[in-house]
């Protein structure tokens, strides 16, 4: 039985998306996000940024390199993955990501303010998810 790995994150790119293929040939797109948190504490407005990493596959890979550049907003439904390595130095490291399964482009205040949400056709999607289930069976 799986355990529930689930995230809902809203934020603006810090920089354009970059697009890499597999050397299978299929599409990866990281791109970086910073959320911003407002709260009040003692009757004074705070607010607080963090900033996480985005890895998206296969045709939302594409559709994301093609319609993101920095500082537009989405919206990424996906799960976080823990990735684990060991340096040159001999130490371990590890890293934590998001693996967007979803993901809405806000409207870019450079475009048409008419610009609705962006968003791939659920069958586009599933078909996504399959390809990257695929690529990474070993």
């Amino acid at each position: 039985m799986n355990n529930l790995n689930s995230i809902l994150i809203e934020g603006n790119l810090t920089k354009d998306p970059i697009l890499v293929e597999t050397k299978k040939g299929t599409p990866v797109c990281t791109f970086s996000l910073a959320s911003n948190r407002f709260y009040k504490q003692d009757n004074e407005n705070h607010s607080e940024v963090s900033f996480f990493e985005v890895e998206v596959w296969a045709k939302l890979a594409e559709a994301c390199n093609g319609n993101l550049q920095k500082g537009r907003g989405v919206r990424v439904v996906g799960r976080l993955k823990q990735d684990r390595w060991a340096g040159t130095d001999g130490k371990n490291y590890s890293k934590i990501k998001i693996v967007g399964e979803h993901v809405e482009f806000k409207p870019s205040f450079k475009g048409n303010k008419d610009e609705a949400k962006t968003e791939l056709p659920e069958a586009q999607e599933v078909a996504a998810q399959e390809e990257m289930a695929e690529e990474l069976s070993f």
